[in-house]
């Protein structure tokens, strides 16, 4: 069996034991050790074992997870979702689907302090959809708003996901975070469009919310400035270089404990649990580059990467033929993989391929560009059937909803999706254009 056939048997059985359950992490550890030790021999892998991980993890890049992972958990615990719903609700509710573009703007601006999609969805889906039920609101358009509107937290910064792909692709993560800001507006902004366009065709589907003053919508909007610092300072901080990710990260953990404290919800068995939380979803991720980085020394030893740049050199299709074909890929194993496994499993193969390729873009801007475009294209899976994780999540909140009605309704925001990737792929100073003004 020669490297590259051995390459394609480890992805298989990688995807079979993915597909029984069996974690990533171990997964992607199994394959990798066994693929290692066939090509590089056993004493090889042990020493690899023995030096790797702690060069891995005593790095300074990876200590922004557990901070930001905090930083998301008091966000939740403090329960400035509900603030946020009502702000947004009380501003724009009035229109017709108001309250479905009050629920995308909130995981917009929830997402810009938690990081986590599927805790986007969550926790803006028990504030929102109750609201959304007593005002008549279909199903379709509820699930499909709120599903929809918890991608947001995988691509607006911080994102656990954008930390990840750049610490396997050595990419700077503070750059990361800046290149995915207007895509991520962009979002939150076609989603929007959306709603506006779906209840135009179906006027019963989304009715007007309640009348508001403008001095109620003053209140509001003081009832989270504190939410709007925490943001600013942040992220303006990572923007404007004041500080570093992980810097930023403290100081958004600092801030964010003072806003639960103050706002009644934290207690001491509260931060107990916010911490034990924390930890074990750093483990989880730490364990999952670890596995990651094996993988991708697997691979590169067998010369997949290599074969299939020679493959792309020889194919004579162009480099955005190559690009759309890669991004289907992620459509398709969306329906199967989560997100981050998606990332993990491809990363090692595409990455280089990508590298290779002239598309007219500095080679420091391209690893960049294609990490944003790739992160938007998985967020996609977590609204696509069967899988489409968010999906679930807000069905969960409501038994009457019926899954086909649930994926019926994130339809026009697929179609958004679809626009923006467009978009992005032309016009590529989108997503560099900020990077290059502000880093």
């Amino acid at each position: 069996m020669t490297n590259i056939e051995l390459a394609f048997v480890m992805m298989g059985l990688l995807l079979v034991l993915m597909s029984i359950r069996i974690p990533i992490a171990v997964s992607m550890m199994v394959c990798g050790a066994i693929g290692y030790s066939f090509i590089g021999g056993t004493p090889a892998l042990m020493e690899y074992l023995g030096t790797s991980p702690v060069s891995k993890f005593s790095g300074y890049d990876l200590s922004v997870v557990p901070l930001f992972l905090l930083m998301g958990e008091l966000a939740t615990r403090s329960g400035i979702t509900a603030e946020l719903f009502k702000t947004c609700n009380t501003w724009i509710g009035r229109q017709r689907g108001g309250i479905a573009m009050a629920a995308v703007a909130g995981c917009a601006a929830f997402g810009a302090i938690c990081g986590s999609s599927l805790a986007t969805a969550s926790t803006m889906g028990k504030v929102a959809l109750p609201e959304m039920k007593r005002l008549k609101y279909s199903g379709s358009l509820a699930a499909g708003a709120l599903a929809a509107g918890g991608t947001l937290g995988i691509l607006i910064p911080p994102s656990m996901v954008l930390i990840i792909f750049a610490v396997l692709t050595e990419q700077n993560i503070a750059k990361m975070f800046i290149a995915a800001f207007i895509p991520g507006f962009l979002a939150a902004f076609g989603y929007i469009v959306a709603i506006a366009v779906y209840v135009r065709i179906y006027p019963d589907s989304g009715p007007r919310g309640e009348k508001t003053t403008f001095m109620q919508k003053l209140k509001s909007t003081k009832d989270v400035w504190h939410i709007t610092g925490i943001f600013l300072v942040v992220l303006g901080g990572i923007y404007f270089g004041l500080f570093t990710p992980t810097e930023a990260a403290a100081v958004g953990v600092i801030l964010t404990a003072l806003l639960a404290i103050t706002h009644g919800k934290m207690r001491t068995d509260g931060l107990l649990e916010c911490l034990t939380r924390t930890a074990v979803s750093s483990a989880m991720i730490f364990f999952i580059v670890l596995g990651a980085d094996l993988f991708s020394v697997f691979i590169a030893l067998s010369k997949l990467p290599d074969m299939g740049v020679e493959l792309i050199s020889n194919s004579g299709l162009s480099p955005y033929t190559i690009l759309v074909l890669m991004l289907l890929t992620y459509l398709v194993m969306g329906c199967f993989l989560d997100s981050l496994a998606m990332i993990l499993l491809t990363i090692p193969i595409y990455f280089p391929m990508i590298i290779s390729m002239d598309f007219g873009i500095p080679v420091e801007d391209l690893g960049i560009w294609f990490g944003i475009l790739a992160l938007i294209v998985v967020e996609v899976g977590l609204i696509t059937p069967p899988v489409g994780m968010n999906v679930f999540i807000i069905k969960s909140f409501d038994k009457d909803l019926k899954l086909k009605e649930c994926f019926k309704g994130v339809v026009p925001f697929l179609i958004s999706d679809v626009v923006r990737v467009a978009l992005l792929i032309l016009f590529p100073s989108i997503t560099l254009g900020l990077v290059h003004l502000i880093a």
